[in-house]
């Protein structure tokens, strides 16, 4: 390990100073202290911290210290160009050199970036997994470490090494190569989702075994969870939007590049201000309207999963889950891009017995190793159990990452808690008819075609097949479609029915079913429970529109908090980036509530350092007159 320049308390006073006078807040959050200053000494670090807790600053500002410190330049590996670019921008912003190299740029931009950084212009430099193992920029890194010019080491989403995380991308795999050639070079690895066999992977594929762990609390309290049994997801979605989210921002992830298109037109065509991305989209496309879902307001992106990771849009209200994720640490990650801002938010999702049997086929079918379908069956089974959960969601979310809770009083179990089932007999019921119907047929059939039997409906599928002569037709008549679908969700997800695959998804015995047969492994089942009440905007008749402040604002607070979003936004598609970038609303509200008239009267805010101080203080004033 390089030797640290500084004596300790002098690095973490340096840190503090760049934490008040380049980012403008007067103190570190949670573990951030800890972290930044062991880091800025040049130790190696694992960052495990939920999304909205402030990942970034924990390379950023070890960076400019030892940048400041005479050791150089800091690589940050980013996974996303649109991330690099709004995050470049931000430093910008505060003041800090920052540049990117990635493929946006021409091949004189690149050169010109890459002579700033040789002469010792930047102070961050980001660029994505895949550029690591190009030549020309090794060389680029090797004449920075020949000079004594190479700082840092930063990758972020380091779960992308692992290939149990929700995101693995092979390039990260990759990232050794910074150990090896770079020796001494410190190395901090960052993510908001990793459980324990995750977690290994990073350090083991990273080579970060003597790495210091920093694990934060993985809970956002200000995240309401809530999971509902699908009906009619369509209805139940817009319900969801128009009553609890009219006018925010949102994310909605469907499973498929059709069911997104399809969803975001009849968000439309409902009133939504809706935008569709994934990856069968033109690239100009997805760029387009990832850009006005960070940059404008109240814009629902609807999205496969090809869409979210190192979006840092603080205003997300609500991310909506129409189809069931394939694990927990998915979930997690999507739902984390909610309440970034610390406020209010809500993660809803809809499931049904179709996504355990697609997930369930998907696993199954696949042409990896038995071990990684078990583990990813064993993922699939936890996320099944927070979805079935009939006790806090929080407490089992939470405790899937190994720590411990109370009850949160805050998610839909908690605020209306479930009446519980024993669904055991409707289980033998239904594998007793998969038994029969397969001794009888010799084929087998689909979930629809089963409850048909069991609830003794003779259609006209049943009665060709004679399936009315079966002994257990009828037997599960005074159970609904619904109760029968939750017991068949839970056999295939705790894998005692199989599905197979094909044109049509059928149904078989395993070797787990003769349990569940037996009555030796109980099946329980939540009921149904009602939506929430509705909850209520806050409408100021001055301004016409649905108002909503980070705190509580008088109606001329309200007045100068609009009329600098609306400033604020015209800066912002000025300088070609988000919003937030320029101000959080935290910080405009802040503003609102003081009515500064002075420059003095600035000082101190939360979040405006010394050159957004210098940059816009004279504009902030004019707007908050009101002129």
């Amino acid at each position: 390990m390089i030797a640290n320049p500084l004596p300790s308390s002098t690095t973490l006073d340096a840190c503090n100073g760049i934490l008040r006078t380049v980012f403008g807040y007067d103190a570190f959050r949670g573990p951030q202290q800890s972290i930044v200053e062991h880091v800025a000494q040049g130790g190696d670090a694992l960052v495990l911290m939920p999304t909205g807790g402030g990942k970034s600053l924990c390379y950023q500002i070890p960076a400019i210290a030892r940048q400041q410190a005479g050791l150089g330049a800091t690589l940050v590996i980013s996974p996303l160009i649109a991330l690099m670019h709004d995050q470049v921008g931000a430093l910008h912003e505060a003041g800090v050199s920052a540049a990117f190299l990635n493929s946006t740029l021409s091949g004189d931009e690149a050169y010109q970036i890459e002579q700033q950084l040789l002469r010792g212009e930047i102070t961050l430099l980001y660029a994505a997994p895949e550029r690591v193992s190009n030549a020309r920029f090794l060389a680029l890194l090797d004449s920075l470490f020949e000079r004594g010019k190479l700082s840092l080491f930063a990758i972020d989403e380091a779960h992308c090494v692992s290939q149990w995380g929700h995101d693995f991308r092979p390039d990260y795999r990759n990232l050794t190569v910074l150990h090896e050639r770079y020796p001494g070079i410190p190395r901090i690895a960052l993510t908001a989702t990793a459980d324990d066999l995750t977690r290994a992977d990073i350090l083991e594929r990273l080579q970060l075994e003597d790495a210091r762990a920093f694990v934060s609390s993985f809970d956002r309290p200000n995240i309401r969870y809530t999971i509902v049994e699908k009906k009619d997801s369509t209805t139940q979605l817009l319900r969801f939007i128009e009553r609890e989210h009219e006018g925010e921002a949102g994310i909605v992830y469907c499973q498929s590049r059709k069911k997104v298109e399809d969803m975001a037109q009849t968000l439309v065509d409902a009133g939504i201000k809706a935008l569709p991305y994934h990856a069968g989209l033109d690239q100009k496309v997805r760029q387009t309207n990832q850009d006005r879902f960070l940059r404008e307001e109240g814009i629902v992106m609807v999205a496969t999963i090809a869409f979210g990771m190192g979006i840092d849009k603080p205003d997300v209200r609500f991310v909506a889950h129409r189809d069931m994720p394939k694990n927990i640490e998915g979930y997690y990650q999507e739902t984390g891009r909610a309440g970034r801002d610390g406020l209010a938010a809500d993660a809803w999702m809809a499931y049904g017995l179709q996504d355990v049997v697609n997930q369930r086929r998907m696993i199954d079918e696949s042409p990896a190793s038995e071990e990684f379908k078990q583990v990813m069956r064993g993922k699939l089974d936890a996320l099944l159990g927070l979805a079935e959960a009939t006790d806090c969601r929080r407490v089992r979310l939470l405790g899937y990452f190994g720590e411990a809770s109370q009850p949160c009083g805050n998610c839909d179990n908690c605020l209306n808690p479930p009446a519980v089932w024993d669904g055991t007999d409707a289980a033998r019921k239904l594998l007793s008819t998969i038994y029969r119907i397969h001794q009888m047929s010799g084929v087998s059939f689909g979930a629809g075609h089963l409850m048909d039997i069991v609830r003794g409906k003779a259609t006209e599928k049943v009665t060709q097949y004679s399936h009315t002569s079966l002994s257990t037709f009828g037997l599960g008549s005074d159970f609904s479609e619904l109760q029968l679908r939750g017991v068949l969700r839970q056999l295939i997800a705790m894998g005692a029915v199989a599905v197979q695959g094909g044109e049509f998804s059928t149904l078989q015995l395993t070797a787990e079913s003769r349990a569940v047969l037996k009555g030796e492994v109980p099946v329980m089942l939540r009921e149904s429970v009602s939506a929430p009440a509705d909850r209520k905007s806050r409408r100021n008749p001055r301004l016409g529109a649905v108002v909503k402040a980070p705190i509580n604002l008088d109606s001329e607070g309200l007045l100068r908090y609009s009329a600098l979003k609306a400033w604020r936004a015209e800066v912002a598609k000025e300088h070609n980036l988000p919003a937030y970038v320029i101000f959080h609303d935290a910080t405009l509200a802040a503003i609102a509530q003081r009515a500064p008239q002075s420059l003095d009267d600035l000082q101190g805010i939360s979040g405006i350092g010394a050159k957004k101080l210098e940059a816009y203080a004279s504009d902030v004033l004019r707007v908050v007159a009101l002129e």
